[in-house]
């Protein structure tokens, strides 16, 4: 990770650690790499998503760069479309999960994959020096919105009829709001969407995938068969059952892998559940481990020419399909896997997890307080008790000033113990530094 760059893309609250200057330099500097000069670029429901994308397109085009701008959709649109319409890059001006104050900058290569830290890295130490170019040759500026039929399309040609389903969507006020409900109703799901507004100022706020009871006390009220909830910019999903029950990343992993055909192997994280690693194991699926982050999870699935994988917090890669997250895709698969198969959700999901505690702390310095002595001894002492009975991760967040504890046991009141005792460690670390 660089100075801008975090563990995906550029990330901040806005006029803080991310401005329009900021934006133009990111534009400017990503110019450079621009072989066939043409960009295309999105954006979600924040209301700063106009200046920064403008910003990032004056930019672009100052340095020669045409610039297709395709409004707001979400992440995988962005990621797909890039790839069909022969662009260099493909940028998504959204800060994903965090809330209506913050924004971030996502960039998708020519074949639809995030950028590497390499080319990140580039791109950063360019920021310093701008470039461009005379009058006549300034990038051209067009405004597309249509070319979000193009994924629509291919979703349609991914999931079957759904006629018969009762739907809850959870928006999460993001960038799925205006084409989710048309999306699934025209596949014969009966839809309730809620949490679907477009002004950006309550975008991931009490909603979508970072609040799915919304949407589960929806689907008891309205006694419907299917929950899905996404979050802002539509490239994570967390779902429910008929009954209401909570459906996050692991599960959908576990009702993928089971019913799509030769699925051998599938890449999660450092928090995926170890009850799903048993439970695939019995399927004869192996699990590999990535670090925290999607784009790690996409690299790996790459390097290890595995087609399925995901994260608990419901990154979910199908790599045959995408090249990226997508609630819209996962959602309709699962909803698909429903009619196809006759089974309610609760009868796909056969296993157990172990009981997992997760605490985030809030920091000053979190990389300094991850390299604390005190704390490292105290999560290699946790780590010998635990053995094989559970797992301890203490990390960084990538995109806040928060330190991330992880316990896993098959006792939850061991996890709950140790990741407490963990929390305190961190505050007390944290406190004396002030």
């Amino acid at each position: 990770m660089g100075i801008y760059f975090g563990t995906d893309g550029l990330r901040g609250i806005y006029g803080e650690e991310l401005t329009p200057s900021i934006a133009f330099k990111c534009g400017n500097s990503l110019s450079r790499f621009c072989e066939n000069k043409k960009v295309v670029i999105g954006k979600d429901t924040r209301v700063t998503g106009d200046i920064l994308s403008l910003s990032m397109i004056n930019g672009l085009m100052q340095n020669g760069v045409n610039c297709v701008d395709v409004g707001l959709l979400p992440t995988p649109a962005i990621a797909y479309i890039t790839k069909k319409e022969g662009a260099d890059f493909g940028v998504m001006i959204s800060a994903s999960h965090n809330p209506p104050n913050y924004n971030g900058i996502k960039i998708f290569d020519n074949n639809g994959y995030k950028i590497s830290e390499i080319l990140e890295n580039s791109i950063e130490r360019k920021f310093m020096f701008q470039s461009s170019v005379v009058y006549n040759k300034i990038g051209r500026y067009s405004f597309k919105p249509n070319l979000l039929k193009k994924y629509i399309d291919f979703l349609n040609e991914n999931s079957c009829s759904l006629d018969g389903l009762k739907i809850v969507l959870d928006c999460g006020n993001g960038a799925c709001s205006h084409i989710a409900k048309k999306i699934f109703s025209e596949k014969g799901g009966k839809v309730i969407s809620i949490n679907d507004r477009t002004d950006g100022l309550s975008i991931n706020e009490d909603s979508g995938a970072l609040h799915p009871l919304v949407m589960a006390e929806t689907v008891k009220r309205k006694k419907a068969d299917l929950g899905l909830s996404f979050d802002g910019d539509g490239d994570r999903i967390i779902a429910c059952d008929e009954d209401g029950t909570i459906i996050d990343g692991d599960d959908i992993l576990f009702v993928l892998a089971s019913q799509i055909k030769n699925i051998n192997s599938v890449v999660g994280t450092s928090m995926t559940n170890k009850g799903l690693e048993n439970a695939l194991k019995k399927k004869g699926i192996s699990l590999l481990r990535a670090d925290v982050g999607d784009k790690y999870v996409i690299e790996k699935m790459k390097n290890k020419g595995i087609s399925l994988g995901g994260e608990p917090s419901g990154h979910i890669i199908i790599g045959e399909k995408s090249t990226t997250g997508d609630g819209l895709l996962v959602g309709l698969t699962l909803a698909s896997i429903m009619k196809k198969s006759g089974k309610r959700l609760s009868k796909l999901i056969s296993y157990k997890k172990y009981p997992q505690i997760n605490i985030n702390v809030e920091v000053n310095d979190k990389y300094r307080i991850l390299n604390s002595e005190k704390l490292t001894q105290e999560i290699l002492s946790l780590q010998k008790d635990f053995s094989n009975l559970g797992r301890v991760l203490v990390r960084a967040s990538g995109t806040e000033n928060k330190i991330r504890i992880m316990c896993e046991h098959k006792s939850r009141l061991q996890a709950l113990k140790s990741a407490q005792t963990l929390e305190s460690l961190v505050k007390n670390i944290n406190d004396a530094s002030n």
